[in-house]
Formats: structure tokens, sequence, C-alpha cells
């Protein structure tokens, strides 16, 4: 039971982010005018809907990686890296929703870290199945 509710937060966390991020598209959409199940309109309400989608496109197979990181690896170096993918989709999605451009550096830091954490999940896997 303390292993499911210390855990839980590195699901909830990153949902927060989802949901805030959703909610950003909502209001895009009102801004806009632009009605469901359209997706283009104004450009500013493109790249947020663009933003969105490109964040929750990529937030199963961060799960996944900071699940097996977490788990095989070691924790506090995954929660770190976890926090620090979070900050850059979220420096991502404000770079984008401004300009194009702006998700750039945003978007080549949060692709390093997650192959850092696949990286972490797979020394975590080796170690453990490799481990007489």
């Amino acid at each position: 039971n303390t292993w499911l509710n210390k855990h839980c937060w590195s699901v909830t966390i990153p949902v927060l982010f989802s949901a805030y991020f959703a909610m950003q598209v909502i209001y895009a959409r009102r801004k806009y005018k632009v009605s469901p199940p359209e997706t283009t309109g104004h450009p500013e309400f493109e790249r947020t809907f663009r933003a969105q989608a490109n964040c929750s496109e990529y937030f199963p197979i961060f799960i996944s990686l900071l699940w097996v990181a977490g788990i095989f690896f070691h924790q506090g170096v995954t929660a770190v890296c976890g926090l620090l993918y979070l900050y850059t989709r979220l420096r991502y999605f404000q770079g984008y929703t401004g300009a194009a451009w702006g998700r750039l550096g945003p978007l080549y830091a949060s692709a390093w870290l997650l192959w850092m954490l696949l990286g972490l999940a797979l020394a975590g896997l080796l170690a453990h199945f490799l481990r007489p």
C-alpha cells in the first residue's frame, strides 16, 4: 500500500499536466470560435491544438519509461528526470503556442530526457535480469 501511494504521484502529476494542456485547447476553441471536431482555424488555435496533441502522443511513452526506470534502476534519479521532462514539456507547450519556432529548444530537451529515461530503464532491466 505504501509503494502504491508513493508511486501514484508519478501518474497524477503528468495527468495534471495533460489536463492543463487540454484546458488550454478548450480556451483557445472558445477564444477563436473553433467548434469541435474542427482542428483548423486561427493559427494560435492550431498551434495550441498541435502542442496538446503532441504532448498527449508522448504521454504513454513517458509514463512507461518512468515506471520501468523507477522500478528497475533508481527512483530518485528517475524522479528527477521525470520532473525535468515535465518541465521541458510545459516549456514546449508554452513556446509552441506563442510561435512554432518556440517549441524547438524544449522539444530537443524533452527528447533527450526520454532517451535518458530509456537508457536508465534498459540499464535497470539488464542489471535485474543478468544479475546472478
